[in-house]
């Protein structure tokens, strides 16, 4: 589930391994591109975690930020991803 807190939605999911949290990554950087809104991110090993807040809306959470997150979680499961605490 994704978190929403000042102005921001995040969420961290854990892979089985580090090529699958890299193949997530690249198929959510295509995801990104095709909707012209991309995330802040980090990756540590098996981990990828969220921060996604429109920019040119003030920094805001916007429809724009709950598409991808929706699409992020439809990837993840594809991947076998689990959400972190």
């Amino acid at each position: 589930m994704w978190t929403e807190h000042d102005n921001t939605l995040t969420r961290t999911f854990r892979f089985p391994d580090f090529k699958t949290a890299f193949s997530f990554m690249s198929d959510v950087a295509e995801e990104a591109e095709y909707q012209e809104h991309h995330p802040w991110w980090s990756n540590e090993y098996n981990v990828v975690s969220f921060r996604l807040r429109t920019h040119d809306a003030g920094n805001r959470v916007t429809n724009k930020d709950h598409q991808l997150a929706a699409a992020i979680d439809q990837l993840a499961a594809e991947y076998g991803g689990e959400q972190t605490e």
